[in-house]
């Protein structure tokens, strides 16, 4: 039997092993930032519910049983053992509180899209497939304000109606990236990082840039949605990894 098989007697077990195993694979990919970013996942149907990490451990050591419960509605939930940050507590309470579409949230840092995103054109450009994926399908936020604290995380979420952008450039910041599931929400993460890395290195060159047209661009990115179950094969995969490996996120 393998360590995913094994079922505590917790609520949303198999979520949780999800998430953990994606905090694992993001501190891999060097995709984290210190002990500052966060996940979460809704678990009611309003979102006011979430799991997320405890506050200030390292992604590389989380585990399935270390998720917390979040309240949006409660703010005693920050009074709680392993409380989120206010940055986490503004930021993913906005989001699930006013996007019902965003079941599933990730902040980082990483280092690619965040140059995206301190550049005064944060555009990703479709240069290459992995860029294409992303065509018409993020959003830029050029009002950062400081810190995500409440009214900020408010702000950033009113800039996600179109639930056809899952994709937040956040101008000065990093991105957060929402989906339906973990397996799609960090998939859609790690596309962006890989498409970032390539077309910031595009620009390294100094050379032209060779840009697909728009309509390329858009049959691309909805081709690659409609590809079956890249993301949860993705996920799958990785879990088997850490399996392999002996670890013990899913614990």
């Amino acid at each position: 039997m393998t360590v995913t098989e094994i079922r505590p007697n917790i609520e949303h077990w198999q979520e949780r092993v999800d998430l953990a195993a994606a905090f694992r694979w993001t501190a891999r990919l060097n995709m984290h930032e210190g002990v500052s970013n966060h996940f979460s996942l809704a678990i009611n149907d309003d979102g006011s519910r979430f799991l997320m990490n405890p506050n200030q451990v390292h992604f590389s050591r989380i585990k399935a049983s270390d998720l917390i419960v979040v309240d949006a509605n409660d703010p005693e939930t920050l009074e709680g053992p392993d409380a989120p940050d206010p940055t986490a507590w503004g930021l993913h309470g906005g989001v699930h509180g006013h996007c019902a579409h965003a079941r599933c949230a990730m902040h980082v840092h990483s280092i690619h899209a965040t140059v995206l995103a301190s550049l005064a054109d944060s555009r990703l450009l479709p240069i290459d497939q992995n860029s294409a994926i992303f065509f018409n399908r993020y959003v830029i936020d050029d009002g950062y304000s400081g810190l995500a604290l409440e009214d900020e995380g408010r702000r950033c979420a009113t800039l996600l109606t179109d639930p056809k952008q899952k994709v937040m450039i956040m101008g000065n910041h990093g991105i957060l990236v929402i989906g339906d599931t973990v397996a799609e929400t960090f998939n859609r993460m790690y596309f962006f990082e890989r498409a970032a890395e390539t077309y910031i290195r595009a620009l390294q060159t100094g050379q032209p840039l060779r840009i697909l047209s728009d309509e390329i661009a858009e049959k691309t990115a909805r081709e690659i949605e409609e590809y079956p179950e890249q993301d949860v094969r993705h996920l799958a995969e990785l879990k088997g990894v850490l399996d392999d490996e002996g670890s013990n996120y899913a614990t």
